[in-house]
This record gives structure tokens, C-alpha cells and sequence, in this order.
């Protein structure tokens, strides 16, 4: 009788279990009493909470200190880092620790898991990935210490090492509480003029949101510019430009007398740029917040949904459609209008497929929230902004809330987990699952004129 080969699930599929997976262990874990400060958690907040950990997305149905015990702040730390990492990456982890041999196809998962370029020295940046978390998660822990320590005395080095990860990880979930509860979400907002911690945070959001494989490029190329590879330059480049910028107007809009609002205008001058430096870091996609968000102008709860839309990089920790993604839809309408053939950017040319691939995934996301909108406004009552925002804060895994899951019906935190599941996986993986058609056709239709413009 001869052997059978066995047929892999496609990566899709396994990356998409694997994460299923995860969420569903740590919803039983934080069903447990002993998980919960009132002994008991209802089936549909501890999905969401397990989801928004694994999803690493900050949005919470009430106070994570308040609500949940030592024991159910641990395993929703411990989720983040999983969802952070990747669960492939966990896997991987553990074979290499019992040296066990890692096949072509899983090293295939692995990379499309990490985001690599190619198939090659997968094993090596796993370690790199593994390795580099520990560090900066443990340089963040020091450092967040350090700036805690006199006004919390208790619990300091939980503390650090909690919101250390859960800022590497691009989360949003803290454990320091607030006094308003997740109605009026307070976050950060007792810390704003704690600047040690406000820019230890901002760096871990940075690092984390870069992306591994920027990581792994940077000290391939040993911090030298004119080595690192195009994808590598566009994200240093568009994250100088979206920090600097967003800083720039959430400036303008929230701490001057510009704003309608100006509820920020009487802080001192350094508390203004530092929160507003802060503003525009958070939301691409940690989901801290070191100034109450309903306080905010009209503008700058707008400007902070596109900042969520956007969301980090390709092989981060961060969600949304991903810079280069928006940088490429950018350079390709700047190409068009120029009746240029190619897109150029440092000298290389942008492959059409990437293209492709940017536009439809921006498509895809702009398709789902405003699908989620549609039908999350028909039957909740709050503002037009209150659920663009959460539906956003969802689908790209920031957290920032304006106080919408923390009240909303069972249906919307069914949206909001659904949301925040696709988010982690990406639309297009979504859809590669669902509607990919695997007999796909060699034979090249006719060209069919089509009016545009």
C-alpha cells in the first residue's frame, strides 16, 4: 500500500484558525470566575475582549482594571502578545525550541505570516522577531517604570511590562483605569503631562507599527539608506510625514482657539506638543488616548478616523490598509495625472499587481465600513461620527472608542468583533478565503472599452 500525500490547508485558511483558535481559548479562560472581579462575565463581552486582545484592538465593553482580575489582565496580555507577534510566529517558536524540522509549507506560512519577501532565512527572522520584541518590550517596561514608579507605587513593574506590550503590540488596552468609565474613555488622559511615559509609548507604537521586516532590512543593511530596500524607505519616509503632519493640525484644531471646542486650549505650551505629537502616533493603531476623544473638534475626530484607517505597516503589528498601501494609491494618481506608464518611487519601478492589490484592498475596506455603518446607524442612536469612528477604531484594530462599545446592543459588539477579526486578518485575506476562484483561466479575453473619469 504506498504513502498518500497529505494535502496542507491553504495558508489562508490556517492563519485564519489559528487566530479563531486563540480567541476562542481565551474567551473559556475569562469565562472562568476567576477571571473577573464580580466572578461572572457574559458570553458575548468575553468574546469581544478575547477578540479585541487577539486582534490586538483595544476596543472593551468596560474598565480592564476595574472588571477583570489579575488573572484575566495576564491572559489578555498574554493574547495580545500572540495576536502581536502572530500566531505563526508562536508556532514556529515552539518547533524551533523542540528543533524540530520546518517544512517548505511551513515556511511558506510563516512568510506570508511575517510579511517576508521570499521563502529564504524565514528561520532567521523569526528569531530576529522574536528576539528584537524582547528587547524593546523589556527597554519599554524599564523605561515606563521609570516614569510610573512615584505616582504608582503598587503593582509599578506589572504595570510597565503590561502596557509595554501592549504598546509594542499596537493594543490599547491599559490597566490603570479611569474614573468615568469606558462611557467617557479616559485612557491615558490622567498621564498627559507625563512626558517619559507619553514618548516611551509613542516608541514602542513606532517600532512596533514598522513592521519586522523594516527591522530585519535595517540591520541587514546596516543603518546605511542608499542599502535599504524600497519598501523600507517608504516607511520611514511616510511615517515622518504622517506623524509630523497629523501632529501639525491635531495641533492647530485641539490646542488652539481655532478649534470650536478649544476644551485643550488652556494647557501649557509643551503639554500641547507632546499630546499632539501623541495624537498623531496613537491612532496608526495603539489606541491610547492622552486627551479625552469627546472633547474633541469635529475635525479632529475626523482626522484621527483617517489616521485609524490608514493604520501601520505591512508586517507589524499594526492594522488598517498599511501605509505603503496608501502610499502606492498616492503615487499612482500622481503617475496617472502625469500621463506617466510606470509608477516610480526611489528609483524602482511598482509592480502592477502591487497596485492591483492596493486599490482593491482600500476598496475593500472602504466597502466594509460603509456596509457596517449602514446597518449599525439603522437601529443604534448615536451620531453619525460616534459609529463611522468605532466602525474604523474595529476593522483597523486601533481601540479608540467615543464610548460606542461600552453601550452599544449585543448586535453592534457582533459587528465590532467580526470587524475587528477581518481587521487582524486583513480584507483581502478575507476575500482570497471566501471568493477566490481556484480554476482560474489562462485564456486572455477580449479588451472591452470602458468610459472612466
Amino acid at each position: 500500500m504506498g504513502l498518500t500525500r497529505r494535502k496542507n490547508i491553504p495558508v489562508v485558511s490556517l492563519l485564519s484558525l489559528g487566530y479563531f483558535t486563540t480567541i476562542l481559548i481565551a474567551t473559556i479562560l475569562l469565562l472562568l470566575p476567576a477571571a473577573s472581579r464580580e466572578g461572572h462575565t457574559s458570553i458575548i463581552d468575553a468574546i469581544l475582549t478575547a477578540t479585541s486582545a487577539t486582534c490586538v484592538t483595544g476596543l472593551i465593553a468596560f474598565d480592564t482594571a476595574a472588571h477583570w482580575t489579575l488573572f484575566g489582565q495576564i491572559v489578555i496580555m498574554i493574547a495580545i502578545q500572540i495576536g502581536g507577534l502572530g500566531f505563526m510566529t508562536i508556532i514556529t517558536l515552539l518547533f524551533m525550541l523542540v528543533k524540530k524540522n520546518i517544512g517548505l509549507y511551513n515556511r511558506t506560512v510563516i512568510m506570508q505570516s511575517a510579511g517576508s519577501y521570499n521563502i529564504s532565512g524565514t528561520t532567521k527572522l523569526i528569531r530576529r522577531i522574536v528576539l528584537g520584541t524582547l528587547v524593546f518590550e523589556g527597554i519599554g517596561a524599564l523605561l515606563i517604570y521609570l516614569s510610573i514608579k512615584d505616582s504608582h507605587p503598587d503593582k509599578t513593574w506589572y504595570y510597565a511590562i503590561f502596557h509595554s506590550i501592549s504598546a509594542f503590540c499596537n493594543a490599547g488596552f491599559d490597566v490603570f483605569g479611569g474614573a468615568n468609565g469606558v462611557t467617557d474613555p479616559v485612557s491615558l488622559v490622567n498621564f498627559s503631562s507625563n512626558y517619559g511615559l507619553l514618548f516611551t509609548l509613542m516608541g514602542l507604537i513606532i517600532i512596533g507599527g514598522s513592521g519586522f521586516i523594516v527591522w530585519s532590512d535595517v540591520i541587514d543593511s546596516r543603518f546605511k539608506w542608499s542599502k535599504f530596500q524600497v519598501h523600507t524607505k517608504i516607511v520611514i519616509v511616510a511615517n515622518g510625514i504622517l506623524i509630523l503632519i497629523p501632529a501639525i493640525l491635531f495641533f492647530v484644531f485641539e490646542f488652539t482657539r481655532v478649534g470650536t471646542n478649544a476644551a485643550f486650549a488652556n494647557m501649557p505650551l509643551l503639554d500641547k506638543i507632546v499630546n499632539a505629537l501623541f495624537m498623531s502616533v496613537t491612532p496608526r493603531t495603539a489606541g491610547f488616548n492622552s486627551v479625552d476623544l469627546n472633547s474633541m473638534t469635529a475635525s479632529g475626530q475626523l482626522l484621527t478616523t483617517v489616521l485609524m484607517l490608514i493604520g501601520g505597516n505591512s508586517g507589524s503589528t499594526a492594522g488598517g490598509v498599511k501605509v505603503t498601501t496608501i502610499v502606492i494609491i498616492f503615487a499612482t494618481l500622481i503617475s496617472s495625472a502625469r500621463g506617466q506608464e510606470n509608477v516610480v518611487m526611489f528609483k524602482r519601478r511598482i509592480n502592477e499587481k502591487l497596485i492591483k492589490q492596493s486599490l482593491s484592498l482600500l476598496v475593500a475596506y472602504l466597502s466594509i465600513i460603509m456596509v457596517a455603518t449602514l446597518i449599525i446607524g439603522s437601529y443604534e442612536n448615536y451620531t453619525l461620527m460616534e459609529i463611522l469612528f468605532e466602525v474604523v477604531s474595529a476593522i483597523g484594530t486601533v481601540g479608540l472608542s467615543l464610548g460606542v462599545t461600552g453601550t452599544c446592543t449585543v448586535a453592534t459588539k457582533i459587528i465590532i468583533i467580526v470587524l475587528m477579526y477581518i481587521g487582524r486578518l486583513g480584507a483581502l485575506t478575507l476575500f482570497d478565503l471566501l471568493l477566490k476562484d481556484r480554476n482560474d483561466t489562462i485564456v486572455e479575453k477580449a479588451e472591452g472599452k470602458v468610459l472612466v473619469g
